[in-house]
């Protein structure tokens, strides 16, 4: 391959990076995990035939899938052996094109990761590919290796399983901004009941420390046991700064120690009420989340 075509080739393949690592940080929920995918892709796409190629994007993006549907599988068993439950990585934007912001943000929201957690890996494949980037069932079904009227099953369970786990109403995101900043002050201020206001009474906190930070080994459900708990945390570490960043294409809330993120906690709200909250506090996880420094 001479030079020349190398770079082109190159060129190429960087316009979809942020494209692929959204469709690999989908499916794998890592986005180390997922940059390692898209490496694996480039090697992939330096020696096929282009000239069989019709549409590099959605090629690209089946190969990519294929991999980290490759590297989900490989994962299985550090998931089963994993210190309590196990939460997607938080992402922020990794480009300042706001066309690829969107392209990566779209449908990675914190509470959308948490259900794709719950398909199989087939599933879960299948819903990105289909759900995400729209590609046609028997494009699916020669990535994947099975049959379209496989395929089509595969869709519909991950289809019905999603809209099932999903919250009925879209929540507006100044509702929903305006919401975490009042539980983000009410926290701040020490007030109990404040806090317990608005949790739904039904809440539900699922947190992750990977056994590196103190974290509940299950979920906690009830709004009086959420803010116990998270009053204890809190008094444990009572230098805590707290900021709003934009991570998953959501507001989150950052706690910072020294600089350094210690935990990122997203909410999911109804009806004016905080119904499930995912906190990150596992550090090998925040690596991408920016110091207090960067966000300043």
């Amino acid at each position: 391959m001479t030079g020349e075509a190398d770079e082109q080739l190159a060129q190429e393949f960087d316009e979809h990076r942020a494209v692929l690592v959204g469709a690999a940080y989908r499916v794998v929920g890592s986005v180390t995990d997922a940059e390692d995918v898209v490496q694996e892709a480039w090697l992939r796409w330096a020696t096929v035939d282009h000239a069989e190629v019709r549409d590099p994007r959605a090629y690209l993006i089946r190969i990519t899938t294929r991999l980290a549907l490759n590297r989900l599988r490989q994962q299985k068993a550090r998931r089963e052996e994993y210190v309590g439950p196990w939460l997607p990585e938080p992402i922020p934007a990794t480009s300042d094109d706001p066309a690829d912001a969107v392209e990566l943000a779209d449908s990675v929201s914190m509470a959308m990761l948490v259900v794709l957690e719950t398909l199989s890996p087939l599933e879960r494949a299948t819903f990105v590919l289909r759900e995400v980037f729209d590609l046609p069932y028997d494009e699916i079904a020669d990535t994947l290796g099975r049959s379209e009227s496989a395929v089509r099953q595969l869709a519909h369970r991950a289809r019905e399983h999603v809209h099932a786990r999903q919250p009925r109403h879209r929540v507006d995101k100044e509702r929903h901004n305006e919401l975490t900043m009042r539980f983000m002050a009410a926290a701040g201020s020490g007030d109990f009941d404040q806090v317990v206001s608005l949790l739904a009474p039904d809440a539900v906190l699922i947190s992750d420390g990977g056994g590196k930070k103190k974290a509940a080994l299950r979920p906690i459900q009830g709004a009086e046991k959420i803010a116990r708990w998270m009053f204890a945390v809190m008094a444990d570490n009572p230098n805590f700064e707290i900021r709003l960043a934009t991570l998953n294409d959501e507001t989150a809330f950052i706690a910072y120690f020294d600089d350094q993120p210690d935990t990122v906690t997203f909410f999911q709200t109804t009806d004016g009420l905080i119904t499930d909250l995912y906190l990150i506090r596992n550090p090998d996880k925040l690596h991408t989340v920016p110091t207090l420094h960067e966000l300043s």
